[in-house]
């Protein structure tokens, strides 16, 4: 037998041996307080028996089909004695409430030996309070921490009843159902904890201390890395987590075992024996996130233009701007629930971005142009200066915005288009600070033939 289930089996003998010392004792005094701490013992009773029970399946090893373990088992347990602990409560409160009102009333007899028949269970509840309370820490038993509360409240009652008992031989008979009344409150609110705590579990609700502790282990990691997604659930004080991770593109297989072994070790650390389980993706560069952003806006109607997408990587998360260009006719509330859309589609596209900021501008209708005759020379000159040779095509548009160049420049295949970028943008430069009444330069890059 283990030693929870040894624990669990001692609490059994020692509620049922209360329930009969309690019971007895209130017959022959008719005491509501001590009727009332018996039917609190027999909830007890059944408590130890669900806890002894349970601890057994909660003790088994994970199988096919349990394949996280039968630690609910605990709670579970847990549940059906906060079930059975309201209702004893109500029982209770409405005795006494009958007896305060004069309805129901039999002169309680505070003999002697009630008061020694108290005194022997206060120690009772002493003793199993502290023993179910190591045995709690010790093993992190759910079961185990419920009993311990359920012998604290016992306690508590039996004081209770000790105190109305005494008052009652000065002379209050009122005492003992104030008193009855009492344990009916701690039942009451031992019962709301452990419905509460128990249910948490059960709804798989995220363990807040134990995901702080996860995230600062992970934090503290070195070398640092990209935490993607943290999931926690726990089950008879044991913790799981379902962790997903970032490592460079470039990293091997290797490097991806070692990161996440590293984030076992931490989270092992922090939270001593849970069960981590670590999936490692590679990271994504920002050139990757703006494609997907890009599309993801262009995938959304009455969107004509996507321009100026930027991505930055803070404390808090990544991060994307973006211009959006919407027909010029659209209604401020209209071109702003676009925008949403907009919004809605890139973060359900690039997870890995937690906000989207958009920027709207109108659509630009068109313009009438006219080629025109402009200062080809200082053109020419220009582009020969930056690249050795002419302009494969130049023409001068007249347009509303004014005087516009457009030039094709051919370039080495091999040039890389950060060379080739740079290139036509010096060359945009130096038109319009030579030729100031050009509104625009324009200028395509090409390979050579």
């Amino acid at each position: 037998m283990t030693p929870q289930r040894r624990t669990a089996l001692a609490s059994v003998v020692a509620a049922a041996a209360l329930i009969a010392l309690k019971l007895g004792t209130g017959l022959a005094t008719h005491s509501l307080g001590l009727l009332s701490e018996a039917a609190h013992s027999g909830t007890d009773l059944v408590a130890a028996l669900l806890t002894f029970f349970a601890v057994g399946v909660a003790a088994r090893p994970a199988d096919v089909g349990h394949q996280y373990g039968h630690g609910k088992a605990e709670h579970l347990s847990a549940l059906a004695e906060a079930a059975v602990l309201v209702l004893a409560s109500l029982l209770i409160a409405w005795r006494a409430i009958a007896r305060l009102a004069g309805s129901s009333h039999q002169p309680v007899h505070a003999r002697w030996y009630a008061l020694v028949v108290i005194g022997v269970v206060i120690a009772i509840d002493v003793g199993r309070t502290v023993a179910s309370t190591r045995a709690a820490r010790r093993f992190h038993s759910a079961a185990m921490s419920s009993n311990a509360l359920h012998f604290g409240s016992d306690l508590g009652g039996s004081i209770a009843v000790l105190v109305g008992l005494l008052f009652v031989r000065a002379g209050y008979d009122k005492a003992d159902s104030i008193a009855a009344l009492f344990v009916a409150c701690i039942v009451t609110s031992a019962a709301a904890r452990l419905m509460r705590g128990n249910i948490d579990v059960l709804m798989d609700r995220v363990p807040a201390d134990a995901e702080a502790a996860a995230h600062s282990a992970i934090a503290g990691i070195v070398p640092a890395v990209e935490l993607r997604r943290l999931r926690m659930r726990q089950a008879a004080g044991r913790v799981f987590a379902d962790v997903v991770i970032g490592v460079s593109p470039d990293a091997v297989v290797g490097q991806g075992h070692a990161a996440a072994d590293a984030v076992e070790r931490a989270l092992e650390s922090a939270l001593p024996e849970a069960d981590v389980v670590v999936h490692v993706e590679p990271m994504s560069t920002h050139g990757d996130v703006r494609e997907r952003a890009h599309a993801a806006a262009l995938g959304i109607p009455r969107v004509r233009e996507v321009h100026n997408v930027a991505v930055v990587a803070l404390a808090s998360g990544t991060e994307l701007s973006l211009h959006l260009k919407l027909p010029g006719d659209l209604g401020l509330d209209e071109a702003h629930a676009i925008a949403e859309q907009v919004e809605h589609a890139i973060l359900a596209a690039v997870p890995e971005v937690s906000a989207v900021q958009t920027h709207l501008e109108p659509l630009s209708e068109e313009a009438s142009a006219a080629e025109v005759a402009g200062d080809t020379a200082t053109v020419n000159r220009v582009v020969n200066d930056a690249t050795g040779g002419l302009p494969d095509e130049l023409r001068f548009l007249h347009t509303d915005e004014g005087l516009v160049a457009h030039l094709t420049l051919a370039l080495d295949s091999a040039t890389p288009l950060a060379d080739a970028h740079a290139v036509a943008s010096r060359i945009e430069e130096t038109l319009r600070r030579e030729l100031p009444e050009i509104a625009d330069v324009v200028v395509h890059t090409e390979p050579r033939p």
